[in-house]
C-alpha cells in the first residue's frame, strides 16, 4: 500500500509540475524518476530486482533488441528502443537541417505554385502532414513556420492562420505512422509493430482525416487569404539559395531515403527500430566528419532526458500494480461493453492529451490497455488504435496540447503575431472533434 501511495503521489506531483512549466520538464521527470526508484522500490517494496526490471538495461545487450525475427512486446520500466530511435533520426535531421533541406523545400512548393497565397495555404498543409510521417512534427513545424513568416513578410499575409493549420496538419501526419509521432514510437516499440501496421491502420485513419481537415481549414480561413494583393516576385530568393552545402545536401537527402526504406521494410528486415536509428545517426555523422560537433550540439538532449525519467515514474506504477487497477476500474465503467471501452479511450485520450504533454499519457496507458485485452477479452490492436488516434489527435485542440503546438505559436510570437488561446481554440478545437469523430467511426465500423 505504501507503494502504491508513494507511486501515485510521485506521479501526480510530475503532472502538475509539467502543467505549471515551473521548471524544465527533463529535470521534472529525472527527479521523479529518482524518487521512484528511492521511495517506491526502495522504501516502499525493498525490492532490487524492481529497479533492475524498470531500468532495463539488460534489454539491450540482448540480439532481440537489435535483431527480431519475430514481433515481441518489450519488457516494462525504460522503452530504450524508443529512445535510441528517436535520438537517431534527431541526429539526421539535425544533418539535414544544416544543408538547407527544409527551406529548400518549403521555397520550391512556393515557387511551384507562383507564389500564389492560396495554393501555398492548401500545399503546406499537405507537406506538413507528408513530412510530419517521418520527421518529428516538431523540427517540420520549426522549418515550415519560419519559412511561413518570411513568405508572409514578401507576399504581405497574416501568417498565423497558415501556421495554426500547419500545426494542426503535422499532428495528424504524425498519427498515421510508427515514426511521426512519439506517442506512436513509444507504442510500436511496446507491441513490437511494424511501420506498415501503423500506416495499414491509424495511416487509412489519419488519410481520410486529412481530406475534411484541409476541406474545413480552407473554408474557415479563405477570407483571410481572399484579399491578399498581388506582389513581384521576380526578386524573391530562388530555391536553391536555400541550399548551404551541395555534396552535404545530396548526401542528407539519400540518408533520409534509406531511412524511409529501412522503416518501411523493417518487418521484412527484422531490424529494430533502435537498429535504424542508430544506423542512421552513425552514416549522419560519418559522411559529415567536419560537422559532427554542430549537429550534435543541436540535438534535443532535453528531450530524450525526459523520456527516460518518464519511464522510470510510470514503471512505479506498473511495478506496484496500479496500472491495473486503473485498467479495472474502466473495465468496470464500461460493463463490457466493447463499444464504450474504446470510446473512454479514444475521447479520454483526446481530452488529457489536449491539456496535458501527450508522451507520458500514452506511456501510462499501454500498460491499461495491455490489462484491458487481457481481462475483457477485447483485441489489444484496437486499443492500440484507439490509443494511438485520442493522444495524437487530442493535442492539437489547445496550445499546450502537443509540443509542435508550442513551436508554432511561438514562431508566430516571435514574428510579431502572438496567439491567443481564444485564437487557437477557436478553429482547432472544432477540427480536432471533426478528426476525433471520424477516428471513432472508422474503429467502431473496421474493428468492431
Amino acid at each position: 500500500m505504501l507503494a502504491q501511495i508513494l507511486a501515485v503521489s510521485i506521479f501526480c506531483v510530475m503532472f502538475v509540475m509539467i502543467i505549471l512549466e515551473i521548471f524544465e520538464r527533463q529535470w521534472i521527470t529525472l527527479v521523479c524518476g529518482a524518487l521512484t526508484l528511492l521511495l517506491v522500490f526502495g522504501l516502499g517494496m525493498h525490492s532490487w530486482e524492481a529497479v533492475m526490471e524498470t531500468l532495463n538495461v539488460k534489454n539491450i545487450f540482448t540480439v532481440g533488441f537489435w535483431y527480431a525475427k519475430e514481433a515481441e512486446e518489450s519488457s516494462s520500466g525504460i522503452n530504450w528502443a524508443t529512445i535510441i530511435f528517436i535520438a537517431g533520426m534527431m541526429i539526421m535531421v539535425e544533418g539535414m537541417a544544416r544543408v538547407g533541406f527544409f527551406r529548400w523545400l518549403c521555397m520550391l512548393l512556393a515557387k511551384a505554385v507562383k507564389y500564389k497565397v492560396i495554393p501555398i495555404f492548401v500545399t503546406f498543409m499537405l507537406m506538413s502532414s507528408v513530412l510530419a510521417m517521418f520527421i518529428d512534427s516538431i523540427t517540420v513545424i520549426l522549418f515550415l513556420a519560419a519559412v511561413t513568416v518570411e513568405l508572409s513578410q514578401l507576399l504581405k499575409f497574416n501568417p498565423v492562420p497558415m501556421i495554426l493549420s500547419e500545426v494542426f496538419c503535422a499532428n495528424l501526419g504524425g498519427s498515421a505512422t510508427m515514426c511521426g509521432d512519439p506517442p506512436n514510437i513509444i507504442i510500436g516499440t511496446s507491441f513490437g509493430y511494424s511501420f506498415a501496421d501503423f500506416v495499414c491502420n491509424t495511416g487509412l485513419i489519419a488519410g481520410i482525416s486529412l481530406i475534411f481537415t484541409v476541406i474545413y481549414f480552407f473554408f474557415v480561413y479563405k477570407k483571410e487569404f481572399k484579399n491578399v494583393e498581388s506582389v513581384d516576385t521576380s526578386t524573391f530568393p530562388t530555391p536553391e539559395s536555400a541550399i548551404l552545402d551541395k555534396k552535404g545536401f545530396g548526401i542528407s537527402c539519400g540518408i533520409f531515403g534509406l531511412a524511409v526504406v529501412l522503416l518501411v521494410t523493417h518487418a521484412q528486415t527484422h531490424l529494430s527500430v533502435a537498429t535504424i536509428g542508430l544506423g542512421i545517426a552513425i552514416i549522419t555523422l560519418a559522411t559529415a566528419p567536419k560537422y559532427i560537433g554542430e549537429i550534435m550540439s543541436k540535438v534535443d538532449y532535453k528531450t530524450v532526458l525526459f523520456f527516460l525519467g518518464l519511464f522510470m515514474v510510470v514503471g512505479g506504477l506498473e511495478q506496484t500494480g496500479i496500472l491495473e487497477i486503473v485498467a479495472g476500474f474502466i473495465g468496470k465503467i464500461s460493463g463490457g461493453n466493447v463499444y464504450l471501452m474504446i470510446a473512454i479511450i479514444i475521447w479520454v485520450s483526446a481530452l488529457a492529451s489536449a491539456f496535458v504533454d501527450n508522451i507520458p499519457f500514452a506511456a501510462t496507458m499501454i500498460p491499461v490497455i495491455q490489462s484491458l485485452a487481457a481481462s475483457q477479452g477485447v483485441a489489444l490492436t484496437t486499443m492500440t488504435w484507439a490509443l494511438s488516434m485520442g493522444t495524437d489527435i487530442g493535442g492539437s485542440a489547445t496550445p499546450i496540447g502537443a509540443s509542435a503546438n508550442v513551436v508554432g505559436t511561438s514562431v508566430a510570437a516571435k514574428a510579431g503575431h502572438p496567439v491567443s488561446w481564444g485564437s487557437y481554440c477557436k478553429t482547432a478545437v472544432p477540427a480536432t472533434v471533426i478528426v476525433m469523430i471520424i477516428s471513432t467511426l472508422v474503429i467502431f465500423v473496421r474493428y468492431l
